[in-house]
């Protein structure tokens, strides 16, 4: 079989889209639990103990480089996908069948994602890009810095709602994702299906609003400290 060749086929796609989207998941569980710890309301120190952890983690560093590549990889898939089936119903119907067929957030799963990758830029600007340079390059830099960073950043309003809408934007593209990655692998069958979609129903809802709740936690805490 030509590997390239069936990548490049609708299934092939589907399938790189499905395995990296189950791996950004589990992605999604670690990033969540370990930003949570900022709740401890301990100015920080559980959340740069398991930051400055992940920090110099070799392995962590190491399986970062395939989350960059599996991100990249998932964005690239799922959008030329989504641009295929845009293609495929560019023949309109006089009556258009809706919510009957399909739920809006399956049907709009490119514009889902292109609003997550600008959220995820801004969140990367933010954190992620100084967090690494004063690693490498300022001998100065302290884990305790990437957590007073947080409550500055999430001090300007806008940020914060700008942050709340990706959050929102992640629940309802993770809805529909989180089936369909199992779907993509035939592990939907009649007795799991509506197990399968329960819990992605529940994944979508709490992990995205864990996460909104930082920016408005912090928020709160920089109001406080002023």
């Amino acid at each position: 079989m030509n590997w390239k060749n069936y990548f490049s086929t609708s299934i092939g796609k589907k399938i790189l889209v499905g395995a990296t989207g189950l791996f950004l998941i589990l992605f999604l569980v670690v990033h969540c639990y370990v930003n949570a710890m900022i709740f401890w309301c301990d100015g920080g120190k559980h959340f740069t103990e398991a930051a400055a952890f992940m920090g110099g983690n070799v392995a962590v560093r190491i399986l970062e480089i395939g989350l960059f590549a599996g991100l990249l990889l998932h964005i690239i898939q799922g959008l030329m996908l989504w641009s295929q089936n845009s293609k495929r119903r560019s023949v309109k119907y006089e009556v258009s069948a809706g919510n009957k067929t399909s739920k809006w957030y399956s049907r709009s799963m490119g514009l889902l994602g292109t609003l997550i990758l600008l959220f995820l830029v801004l969140h990367m600007y933010h954190f992620w890009a100084p967090n690494r340079y004063g690693q490498a390059f300022d001998a100065g830099w302290k884990e305790e810095d990437l957590y007073d960073k947080m409550v500055i950043v999430f001090s300007e309003l806008w940020v914060v709602v700008v942050y709340v809408l990706g959050c929102f934007s992640l629940s309802w593209h993770l809805v529909h994702g989180f089936y369909s990655g199992f779907q993509t692998f035939g592990l939907t069958t009649h007795k799991y299906k509506s197990v399968i979609r329960s819990i992605g129903v529940a994944f979508a809802i709490l992990i995205p609003l864990i996460f909104a709740s930082m920016p408005v936690y912090l928020h709160y805490i920089s109001s406080y400290q002023q």
